[in-house]
């Protein structure tokens, strides 16, 4: 079984298609077997498996100082 990646909430990950808003970038909120990400164009906020998640990142930018800053859940 292939091991899950290190994501931690404030990193924002660079998925393969983009959004509706044409933004690529989504800051990750949570962690766990679901992930939340909240759209770094518009902010809608999406909810998907874990699994799913992973086969749709293209790249991980880990977290900066104005990231970790938000409120996170």
């Amino acid at each position: 079984m292939k091991t899950p990646l290190p994501w931690q909430p404030g990193d924002t990950a660079r998925l393969k298609k983009p959004h509706a808003c044409g933004c690529t970038d989504w800051l990750v909120q949570r962690m766990g077997m679901d992930v939340r990400l909240q759209c770094l164009g518009c902010g809608k906020q999406l909810l998907l498996k874990r699994l799913d998640f992973e086969k749709m990142v293209r790249s991980r930018l880990p977290a900066t100082d104005e990231n970790t800053k938000i409120e996170l859940f």
